[in-house]
């Protein structure tokens, strides 16, 4: 399995370890640490070094309750810092944005996978992504992230949140973006309750059954809040066992702050999907 992006594929045929840099003051786990230019390349330095296969940059935050971010501001956090980690370290470089005007403009600057946790919902996104030949991923969230967990209820959240999918990635098809340069998201902890989040990664194979790459974003969730207790500095072995369960059903693109964790996790639970699918 593959992603056709911008400029460039990246190889599936093994699950990859996306590394996060937000650069942003207020991200839930990690804001304010790499808002300088210098500390965010040398961040997105070492998560390479450490086996990350891309990074992904953020300039706002999506934790619940998060406001939402002036585009140029969102602009100004991050521009600078594609321009240097494509200059610099050569690496895939995927954005995490919902405004249209900041997907043109990082990919302009270098990026090659936008990672829209909105699903190209926002007027123009559709079209705006479409014109960068970028990769997309397709996040289900329900709500915004000042309200999405105000006591979210599904009937069913696997079937809800894969007949979203589904009617996204139709909506990213009519609009010109080719099935090979879209992967999906069932969005871990948008919109959803420990119950529902717990569901999703146990069905996470009803996903990977559509055909399409699936993405997994479990790192530091709060959802290991609820689950066990743990403060946000302490969640990265819980984080690594929810990688390794989303590979084992299917996930092939596995989001993370703790990148060297995780990548043994992820490595781990594909010798054993691969093995009992012999």
């Amino acid at each position: 399995m593959n992603l056709q992006l911008r400029s460039r594929v990246l190889d599936l045929s093994a699950p990859v370890v996306m590394g996060v840099l937000n650069v942003t003051p207020d991200s839930f786990s990690d804001g304010g640490r790499f808002q300088s230019i210098d500390a965010a390349v040398e961040h997105a330095r070492k998560m390479l070094a450490q086996g990350a296969a891309l990074i992904d940059v953020g300039g706002e935050s999506t934790r619940p309750g998060a406001a939402p971010v002036p585009e140029q501001d969102e602009l100004d956090r991050i521009i600078p810092v594609i321009e240097r980690l494509v200059r610099e370290l050569g690496c895939i470089v995927s954005v995490d944005t919902m405004k249209p005007g900041v997907m043109r403009a990082a990919c302009g600057a270098g990026a090659e996978l936008i990672n829209d946790v909105n699903a190209l919902r926002a007027p123009g996104a559709l079209a705006a992504a479409a014109a960068t030949g970028a990769g997309v991923v397709l996040m289900h969230m329900r709500g915004g992230p000042a309200t999405m967990q105000q006591a979210p209820q599904y009937d069913d959240v696997v079937g809800e949140v894969k007949s979203f999918l589904s009617e996204r990635v139709a909506a990213a098809l009519g609009a010109g973006i080719s099935r090979n340069r879209i992967a999906i998201d069932p969005g871990f902890g948008f919109g959803k309750t420990l119950e529902h989040n717990l569901r999703l990664l146990g069905s996470l194979q009803v996903l990977a059954d559509t055909g399409l790459p699936v993405l997994a974003g479990l790192s530091r969730k709060s959802m290991f809040q609820g689950l066990l207790g743990l403060p946000v500095d302490q969640r990265t072995t819980a984080s690594a066992a929810a990688a390794a369960l989303a590979v084992h059903q299917g996930a092939v693109i596995v989001r993370a702050h703790d990148v060297p964790e995780t990548l043994q996790a992820v490595r781990v639970a594909d010798a054993v999907r691969r093995s009992s699918n012999k």
